[in-house]
């Protein structure tokens, strides 16, 4: 069954290149040119199109945070004082180089983030003295991560 991407211009190659450099991004164009019978120029030319559409954001190297001395997880449930601070609190966390994601949210928070430190001592001290410290937040809760159980991009196929 073909899944409609009808809004985004993709046609059934496209997702079939997109789902192969989700499952790994360091295949060459011409090996995934091969699976598909294609051309390499072929899958260079889609990238680009779906570079262009915005649907592709950029290709990261994804590292292994405790292979590198970063051997705690949070979550942090941020509440702010007003939601006006909003743009400003977002501004001032972009400077916190521990804080990995942060997330505009409905329900009990108003932001969610997870952010990654070295130990215990490292996540006290990013707490106490730069995330307290953003003019805006009035308080935060903390959610100690023990494992990432799964970790996956969406299914596209």
């Amino acid at each position: 069954m073909e899944k409609k991407f009808e809004n985004l211009d993709l046609d059934n190659l496209d997702i079939q290149i997109l789902s192969i450099l989700m499952n790994d991004a360091s295949i060459p164009y011409t090996e995934i040119a091969k699976k598909l019978i294609v051309s390499g120029g072929t899958i260079h030319v889609r990238m680009k199109k779906m570079e262009e559409l915005g649907i592709i954001k950029g290709s990261n190297l994804t590292i292994n945070p405790q292979k590198v001395g970063f051997d705690i997880t949070a979550f942090l449930g941020i509440y702010l004082e007003k939601g006006s601070q909003y743009n400003n609190a977002v501004e001032q966390l972009k400077q916190v180089k521990e804080v990995v994601e942060l997330h505009y949210c409905t329900g009990t928070y108003s932001m969610f983030a997870k952010i990654v430190c070295r130990d215990t001592t490292h996540l006290r001290k990013v707490l106490n003295e730069d995330i307290q410290a953003v003019k805006g937040i009035q308080r935060t809760e903390t959610i100690i991560s023990l494992e990432e159980s799964i970790k996956r991009q969406i299914s596209l196929t």
